[in-house]
């Protein structure tokens, strides 16, 4: 952080020790700083976000990844990022068009997940999910009318998990560049969910699938 602006009563705070803090005169001038009413008494003056290299989040022998293809919600990027670092997972993956960017609102739909969570773009999606496949990795693209239970593949070694927008779901290419397409289970009225709470469910139940224990201390 390069400066930050604050209520009065945190501007004290220890994790700011170092850091050059401005008191706010109120909270129409922190709202006015960071361009929205969600600041919670805070506004800082950062570089731009440190985004990842793509190849390097398949380097690991079990790297899982998840890929969005073309979510426009910065609220919905930044809840699945939540996903991905709760779960471990070796970063997210998003185009560098027509797809949300990590911006304030992500960092904070994300519980700050993005600071500890690489998160990287991409020029052309279907390209990296072929480079991927070069590596070893398998990609499974999710579509609520495949008939492939998300339970039926082997998630051993490298994974590629990719969710499309709520609207669209994935793009044609996308979807004939993965291997398989998997579904989860729609036993209500609705025929879908929204796409941080599909990653949810896929995310760990990939995990809960791998040979190996789903807790850190097993």
């Amino acid at each position: 952080m390069r400066r930050v602006w604050a209520r009065p009563q945190l501007t004290g705070e220890a994790w700011l020790q170092g850091v050059p803090v401005d008191t706010a005169r109120d909270d129409g001038e922190l709202e006015e700083l960071c361009g929205s009413p969600d600041h919670q008494g805070l506004c800082a003056e950062a570089d731009p976000y440190p985004y990842a290299e793509p190849a390097a989040l398949l380097r690991p022998e079990d790297a899982l990844v998840i890929c969005l293809d073309e979510v426009q919600d910065p609220r919905n990027l930044g809840a699945v990022c939540r996903v991905a670092e709760c779960a471990g997972a070796a970063g997210v993956v998003v185009p560098k068009r027509r797809s949300a960017e990590v911006t304030p609102v992500t960092c904070r739909a994300s519980a700050g997940a993005v600071e500890h969570l690489p998160v990287a773009r991409v020029g052309n999606l279907a390209d990296y999910l072929l480079a991927a496949k070069k590596t070893g990795a398998w990609v499974y693209g999710a579509a609520r009318d495949s008939s492939v239970h998300y339970s039926a593949p082997d998630y051993e070694g490298r994974v590629v998990l990719v969710l499309g927008s709520e609207g669209r779901g994935l793009r044609p290419r996308v979807a004939a560049t993965c291997d398989e397409l998997i579904a989860l289970p729609m036993r209500g009225r609705i025929d879908s969910l929204n796409v941080s709470t599909a990653a949810a469910a896929l995310v760990y139940g990939i995990l809960q699938f791998r040979p190996r224990p789903l807790d850190k201390g097993s």
